[in-house]
Formats: structure tokens, sequence, C-alpha cells
């Protein structure tokens, strides 16, 4: 004897029973035309209407499950990638301040040196201007 769709109860997942859901539909199917000369043949397509409601609902929750875990997967990812790049920048970030230091202790080496030359400089014309002073006087003597 066969049993109409009616008495036919799934629990969910429907995996368990070992069928894919295609044969699940196939043997539905299969089971609705034979049973189309039952009299309860028209709450039939209630049941199958009900079901594919409920398979929707399972596909649309394992799609909602699949889409969750990847979107989770890309913000891990784009964390790591976050803190790769942090660490990158510290590194370089250290590098550009020891390059900055040596370029400032440069610069006031520099800075001195040219301090130095500008008063020798200074003397060095002091003592031309004197000796020109000197020069002069002789000349006109």
């Amino acid at each position: 004897m066969l049993l109409s769709v009616e008495d036919v109860s799934f629990q969910l997942p429907v995996l368990e029973t070992g069928f894919t859901c295609d044969e699940v539909e196939e043997l539905l199917s299969l089971l609705s035309s034979e049973d189309s000369g039952t009299p309860n043949s028209g709450s039939e397509g209630s049941n199958r209407e009900a079901y594919t409601v409920d398979e929707k609902k399972r596909r649309r929750m394992i799609s909602n499950r699949e889409s969750a875990r990847r979107s989770r997967w890309r913000k891990k990812r784009h964390l790591e990638n976050l803190t790769e790049e942090l660490n990158q920048l510290k590194v370089q970030n250290r590098e550009l301040k020891t390059k900055l230091s040596w370029a400032l202790s440069k610069s006031q080496l520099v800075w001195r040196e040219n301090e130095q030359l500008t008063s020798e400089f200074v003397a060095l014309w002091g003592k031309l201007s004197q000796l020109n002073q000197i020069s002069a006087a002789m000349h006109s003597q």
C-alpha cells in the first residue's frame, strides 16, 4: 500500500534520510502523480506548497549561514591585513624617525660649522680692512 503525501512527515534537515533535496522532490512528485485518483488529492497541493515553503526557508537559512561565514572570514582577513599594514607602518615610522634624528644631528653640525666660519670671516674681514687702511695710509704719504 502506498502512503499519500499527507501521511509522510519529514523532519528537518531532510538530508539525514540519506536522500538529496532533488531526490526528495522527485519522490514527492511520484507520490503525487500516483495519488491523483484518490479523493484527498485536492489537499496534496497544499502540502507540497508547504513543503516548498519549508524547503525555501531551510535553503535561505543555509544560505544565510554561509553568507555569515563568508562575512566573518572577510572581516577576519581584513583585520589581519590591517594588522600587517600597522606593523609595516610602525617599522617605516621607526626608520623615518631614525633618519630624521640623523638629519637633525647633521644639520646641527653644519649650523655650528657655519657659525664658526662666519665668525672667522668677520675676523678676517676686519683684519683685511685694517690692512687696507694701513696700505692706503702708506700710499698717501
